[in-house]
């Protein structure tokens, strides 16, 4: 069943690639196919029976919601996919500190990625307008802690699922960011996206190796 599901995500992900590329209407429902997708695959792999698994479920339904948002293109809908998304970070650092943590990787990673975070920061900021970069700045420290507890995780014990998830993720907010406030184009989009159903569907099957 589980692979099954991370098949029919596959497959939706490539409609979308395709919909996103003619610019179709019917591009919003494959995305929400597609999101549905990483939710099953966490079903399937046994979420709902640990604490962890259940945290990752959550931050993998507002997940979902986000992408919804994200589908219609006005500015308010866009606020409310990175608010929504930005909780659901949240909720991978609560669970990546569930799974096991060891903090000093925590404490070594978080100056790199602080300089990447700096670094993307100097990148955005003259792109913005000033509605939004509080939202900007907050959801690039909120994904930074993600990635900066998700190694801390990884080197309590090690797991291929949580670390490519939570790098996919960063990179892949990268093609959004790129798209959203520097250059629109569908190159953002093809690379962005097969990278964030990485990360999504890596985080889902996370929750059979706890």
């Amino acid at each position: 069943m589980t692979l099954s599901l991370v098949a029919i995500t596959a497959a939706a992900l490539v409609a979308l690639l395709v919909a996103e590329h003619r610019e179709a209407d019917w591009g919003r429902l494959v995305k929400v196919l597609a999101s549905t997708g990483f939710i099953g695959v966490a079903l399937s792999s046994g979420a709902a029976d640990s604490a962890y698994g259940r945290l990752i479920l959550l931050a993998l339904t507002l997940s979902w919601f986000g992408d919804l948002f994200l589908t219609y293109r006005t500015p308010t809908a866009f606020l409310a996919g990175l608010v929504l998304f930005l909780v659901a970070h949240l909720g991978y650092v609560a669970a990546f500190v569930i799974r096991g943590v060891a903090w000093p990787a925590v404490a070594t990673t978080a100056v790199i990625v602080a300089i990447m975070a700096l670094t993307v920061w100097r990148w955005l900021r003259l792109h913005l307008d000033e509605r939004m970069r509080g939202p900007v700045v907050a959801y690039i420290v909120v994904i930074s802690a993600m990635v900066t507890v998700a190694a801390g995780s990884v080197t309590h014990e090690p797991s291929a699922a949580v670390g490519i998830g939570a790098v996919a993720f960063y990179v892949s907010d990268l093609a959004v960011a790129r798209n959203r406030f520097v250059s629109e184009g569908f190159v953002n989009r093809a690379w962005g996206l097969p990278l964030y159903y990485l990360a999504q569907v890596s985080l889902a099957l996370s929750t059979a190796m706890v």
